[in-house]
């Protein structure tokens, strides 16, 4: 009898211990989001990733004035203003926006959401000037890590 005791207690032991050691080996494989340097290849590319569909929807030049920039599992989120590249503000007069902006229902703002696929960044989604927080339920929606979104 003491022998079955002694047995199941070491079976119950194996498997506490692998338990342990399979989560962390999980654990270990995620990786924290971080924000990429200014001046990085990262960078850069997930700007010119964005700058295509923007500059094409504007029908103007952009660089990102860039307050928020988390990558995390091979997803970025950004959050800025896009200017013209000496800086300054666009001209939304001749844009989609053009109206909102008259209406005082425009922020000067951008929210995107890229992922890496096939080692180059893509645009899964964009919104340019709103005045709520657009992104609220992007992690949800895009299964997007939660931790690349400003808190």
């Amino acid at each position: 009898m003491l022998g079955k005791t002694t047995n199941s207690i070491s079976k119950f032991c194996l498997i506490l211990v692998l338990s342990f050691f399979g989560t962390l080996l999980c654990a270990s494989t995620a990786v924290a989001q971080y924000t990429p340097e200014k001046g990085s290849v990262e960078r850069k590319a997930i700007t010119d990733a964005l700058r295509v569909p923007v500059e094409k929807k504007l029908k103007q030049s952009v660089v990102f004035n860039i307050d928020h920039l988390k990558v995390q599992d091979g997803w970025a989120f950004m959050f800025g203003a896009p200017r013209k590249p000496g800086g300054g503000k666009l001209d939304f007069s001749k844009t989609a926006y053009a109206e909102a902006e008259r209406l005082g229902m425009f922020d000067d703002n951008i929210s995107a959401l890229l992922r890496k696929v096939r080692g180059r960044w893509t645009v899964v989604k964009y919104v340019i000037g709103a005045t709520d927080v657009v992104y609220i339920e992007w992690d949800k929606q895009y299964r997007a890590p939660s931790g690349i979104f400003p808190h």
